[in-house]
């Protein structure tokens, strides 16, 4: 039997169209545990590559014969190994391109909206590390929000629309990723936009985007409105654009809200994270479709692969808009944390431009999972 290759891309199609797919792991079990690819109808056999050195004759009763099997390590290389030596006992058999580097580092484009006067917005989705980006594009002008440090994928979607990069904005100072945000700007001359109050320390000059502050993105006018929404980040801003899409960022989620400790700060910055939520967010139109920067669960995608929903229905639904006693949720936000993400404060470090790790520096810092959120 020949061993096909299956891309990142292709395990995401599987993943949005919610499709069938058994993953052998052999990575380590910790990392196993900490990290892997999720679907809807996916099923998993963990085992190390080591304890397969001398045949996988032991794992055969372990792995099914009627059920597509992809294999998945680190970086490429056991995966191929253990494919090869379960294709030659029979079976048909994938491995991942690239592994789970690859899979952290994969980004889908999903248009999620027009605008009123012309132009869409589309939603990157990072499948793999759950972060999400934006571009918002109008006659041949184009915006992104929250980009990821796989900048030459921005440029070259931009490219494929005609559209030219003119403004480059960060909701806020990321802990989880590093952003991809000055790297665009430098290289397509856009102005680079940051909340002011998260900007403090960084070492590089940029626009401040201070609350109410609009933008125009083409000859159509579309307004990008600040909101200023601290409790994530001090300086944590929100976007409304078009008057149809509120951009969250770190503050709301679909399924879950903010953590707002990633600097160290959790008992300060608590009250700032209800007051933008159960204050300012209140005062906004139901009818906004809410675009976060993360999703922290695979069930948050919708069927088309995006992750969007009412600010309406995210009152009604979202356990963390539904807290009326503030101890309650002072203690929700400050006790139910998950582990910090990999790395943080290298990330931050980084987003500051303080220091400037190589890239495969960058690839080991964000490996692994997305933990903006608390649920």
């Amino acid at each position: 039997m020949s061993v096909n290759i299956m891309t990142s891309k292709e395990v995401t199609k599987k993943v949005f169209n919610k499709e069938d797919l058994f993953i052998l792991d052999v990575r380590n079990e910790s990392d196993f545990q900490d990290w892997k690819i999720e679907g809807e109808n996916f099923e998993y056999f963990n085992i190390p590559y080591f304890e397969l050195l001398d045949g996988v004759e032991g794992i055969m009763d372990k792995v099914p014969f009627d059920k597509e099997i992809l294999v998945v390590c680190a970086k490429e290389g056991s995966s191929i190994m253990v494919a090869e030596m379960l294709s030659d006992a029979g079976l048909e058999v994938s491995y991942l391109k690239g592994g789970m580097k690859a899979w952290s580092e994969h980004l889908e484009p999903v248009k999620v909206g027009d605008l009123k006067n012309g132009g869409e917005i589309y939603q990157f989705v990072r499948i793999g590390k759950g972060c999400l980006s934006y571009m918002v594009v109008s006659n041949n002008e184009a915006a992104i929000i929250d980009a990821t440090r796989m900048t030459d994928f921005y440029l070259e979607f931009a490219d494929s629309l005609g559209a030219k990069i003119t403004h480059v904005f960060d909701t806020h100072l990321h802990a989880d990723h590093i952003s991809g945000g000055l790297n665009i700007a430098e290289k397509t001359g856009a102005a680079y936009w940051l909340p002011p109050k998260d900007a403090t320390e960084v070492t590089f000059a940029f626009k401040p985007l201070d609350d109410g502050s609009d933008v125009e993105i083409g000859n159509v006018k579309i307004n990008i409105h600040a909101l200023y929404s601290p409790g994530h980040t001090i300086g944590s801003t929100s976007f409304i654009v078009d008057e149809k899409f509120l951009l969250s960022g770190d503050i709301l989620f679909i399924d879950s809200i903010g953590r707002p400790d990633l600097a160290g700060l959790a008992q300060d910055w608590v009250g700032d994270l209800r007051e933008s939520l159960y204050k300012r967010y209140k005062e906004l139109s139901e009818d906004l479709i809410v675009l976060p920067a993360h999703f922290m669960i695979i069930e948050e995608l919708n069927e088309d692969g995006s992750v969007s929903e009412k600010l309406g229905t995210l009152y009604a639904k979202n356990h963390g808009l539904n807290i009326e006693d503030e101890n309650e949720f002072r203690k929700l936000v400050t006790e139910n944390l998950p582990p910090q993400p990999n790395a943080y404060q290298e990330i931050r470090e980084t987003n500051m431009g303080k220091i400037n790790p190589d890239e495969e520096q960058q690839r080991e810092m964000e490996i692994g999972p997305n933990r903006c959120a608390v649920r």
